[in-house]
């Protein structure tokens, strides 16, 4: 069997391997991009039809190229985002080889570099970027038995609300996919029970400057590290609709149950924690945090925006949230389908390295494992707080690159130093 030799190869056609192409390339470093479908495969058939971007068309993208025919506040839909990754990886010239999946990828033994197994034949490559991000394998907890009269179906399958039987649906999971497709099925007439976790609710505009404006110049896509005991709770927001703050009281005054956060069940019967309450009050001062910030800043500032009293304004509390519900018979409820907006799981399977640790998690510093030529790129926090998204993963990119063009350097002066010294 024939071996194609590479320096860099990248797993992955998505944003975090088109970032890594263009960097790379300016770099000089020749590579190759394995995607198993199509570029950008997953904003295509992995959302559901009326997915918009989370952020405006401003911000959403890479620094080097705007959307075409879209106004910059706009939040493009699903597919055009799908499209601007194509068009970007052909401005680039990247060497994307679609519908070639990788199965196996091992060190070689004796000498640098690995041996990666894929659909169409081996490749040697002396470094490996693992550019397939975080969001594998849909995570569907083990709450309802498969036997249960009932659907259910993760977000990830989720296409729109035609696709589901007739009857109520539960919504478990309170961030942005779930907050968005319950606000759509709510549109559509349904009755629609939220069963909502930990979550922060930013506003989605204050003062005449979008959320994600207002989280660059606070510093918030630059922190770090989450704070301690943060790691489990989601962010409600969305683009839909023209872009809106996500309002769980309006959900209710719209005819949607509120619920706690799902724990049990038995005999055809969902019981709730009781926290719905807590999550809802910790949500709403997550809001009201934010909105002190944002007038701090913009008084310091001397920023000339325009005062939004009614920003703060909250709703009454409606009956679910004063009497909450702490179980339902799914029957008695309607409920013919319940949808799981809760998150994936890693799949690294195919990388047979000892770079991860007892979870699963990659080992690694802002990209780089512990294992010398094996990198990461998309994954959530990676370096910063908006490592994850479209534009951050561009500049972690670039970190990795940069950390790959450094080593290649060492291994060429100690190539040159070595033909040097031998004898002619």
């Amino acid at each position: 069997m024939s071996v194609e030799k590479i320096d860099t190869l990248v797993v992955g056609g998505g944003q975090a391997g088109i970032a890594m192409s263009e960097h790379l390339g300016r770099a000089g470093i020749p590579h190759v991009v394995l995607e198993r479908d199509r570029i950008a495969e997953r904003w295509r058939t992995g959302r559901w039809d009326s997915l918009v971007a989370n952020g405006p068309a401003w911000h959403d993208r890479f620094p080097n190229m705007t959307y075409d025919n879209c106004e910059p506040e706009v939040f493009p839909g699903k597919d055009r985002v799908a499209e601007y990754f194509v068009q970007y990886a052909k401005m680039i010239n990247a060497p994307v080889r679609c519908g070639v999946e990788v199965t196996r990828a091992q060190r070689l033994k004796g000498r640098p570099g690995f041996r990666v197994e894929t659909s169409d034949g081996v490749f040697e490559a002396r470094r490996v970027v693992c550019a397939t991000g975080a969001f594998q394998r849909p995570i569907i907890p083990n709450v309802i038995p498969e036997s249960a009269p009932v659907d259910q179906i993760h977000s990830f399958d989720y296409r729109n609300p035609d696709q589901l039987k007739p009857g109520a649906v539960l919504v478990v999971g309170a961030g942005a996919s779930g907050s968005q497709i319950a606000e759509e099925l709510i549109a559509s007439g349904r009755k629609v029970y939220l069963s909502l976790g930990p979550h922060d609710r930013p506003p989605r505009r204050y003062r005449n400057r979008d959320f994600v404006w207002w989280l660059g110049v606070l510093g918030k896509w630059d922190l770090e590290a989450m704070a301690p005991g943060t790691e489990h709770v989601t962010v409600a927001f969305s683009g839909a609709n023209g872009g809106n703050t996500v309002d769980f009281r309006r959900f209710a005054d719209a005819g949607c149950t509120l619920v706690g956060r799902t724990d049990s069940y038995a005999d055809g019967t969902l019981r709730f924690a009781d926290d719905l309450v807590e999550n809802i009050a910790a949500g709403d001062a997550f809001y009201h945090r934010m909105l002190d910030e944002c007038d701090a800043y913009a008084e310091a500032n001397g920023l000339d925006l325009p005062l939004d009293p009614e920003a703060r304004k909250i709703g009454p509390d409606p009956d679910c949230l004063t009497h909450p519900v702490e179980s339902l018979d799914l029957a008695e409820a309607g409920i013919t389908t319940v949808l799981w907006a809760t998150g994936f799981a890693r799949d690294y399977d195919w990388l047979e390295i000892d770079t991860f640790d007892a979870q699963g998690a990659p080992l690694h510093q802002r990209g780089v494992s512990r294992e010398q030529g094996v990198y990461f790129l998309g994954l959530p926090w990676q370096s910063r707080r908006g490592s994850s998204f479209i534009w951050g993963v561009w500049h972690d990119a670039k970190h990795v690159a940069d950390h790959i063009a450094t080593q290649r350097a060492y291994l060429d002066f100690h190539e040159t130093a070595q033909a040097q010294t031998e004898p002619a």
